[in-house]
């Protein structure tokens, strides 16, 4: 089965581009086309892809509300497209429910294997990259709300499942976790996905941010 993709930007070439390159995949088909956050929330309810590439700054709706207004609509996964890798709509657009971003000038390979990654559920962003956005996300909202950590919220979680978020905060892949555990990759993917449906969240970057938020992990830890 293909994954389905919207790929939405203001910028004709690049919108173009990034559709050819993904439409040459015999797994990967772009279903629809949006030169804004207005019509690519149109596409996504038309077409419903899984995954929407969308650019952060567009006319009209902007990429953000779209990509608040799809996550909360769908189950579509969103990528923002951004020409700066410290953009500051980034960490807006994680809060939103993005599964991550891309910067335009992305390698064609990686790309496809960004749309892959994300279609199978899993986060695009790098350890480092994640690591880095939700410490600044979580400073960013502390300092202005002065909330304190709420551990509360992860006592639905067994100590093993709990382990698993924190290792997942600190940027170790599956395969990484498994072996500090002792167990098979299998085995850590049912950990993870019990992680996200007992928490109530789309993927391993709201994870992040929520083992942030919680107190589980410290920035800087």
């Amino acid at each position: 089965m293909s994954v389905r993709v919207v790929v939405a930007d203001d910028q004709e070439l690049v919108r173009s581009g990034f559709s050819m390159i993904l439409d040459a995949q015999p797994d990967i088909e772009v279903v629809a086309e949006a030169g804004d956050g207005g019509e690519a929330v149109e596409a996504v309810r038309r077409h419903a892809p899984d995954v929407l590439l969308l650019d952060i700054r567009m006319p009209g709706m902007d990429g953000l509300e779209a990509a608040r207004v799809v996550c909360a609509e769908s189950t579509c996964k969103v990528v923002m497209l951004t020409t700066f890798d410290l953009d500051e709509y980034v960490y807006e657009a994680l809060y939103a429910g993005a599964s991550g971003f891309l910067l335009k000038d992305v390698r064609r390979d990686d790309l496809v294997h960004a749309v892959r990654v994300v279609a199978s559920g899993d986060s695009l962003l790098a350890p480092s990259v994640t690591r880095r956005l939700v410490a600044d996300v979580v400073r960013r909202r502390r300092t202005e709300s002065a909330a304190e950590p709420s551990p509360t919220r992860l006592a639905v979680l067994t100590a093993r499942e709990e382990e698993t978020l924190r290792l997942l905060a600190r940027g170790l892949t599956n395969a990484e976790i498994a072996e500090a555990f002792v167990v098979s990759e299998h085995t850590v993917k049912t950990h993870v996905s019990n992680v996200l449906s007992k928490l109530g969240l789309r993927d391993r970057v709201q994870a992040v941010i929520c083992a942030y938020e919680s107190g589980l992990v410290v920035p800087g830890s």
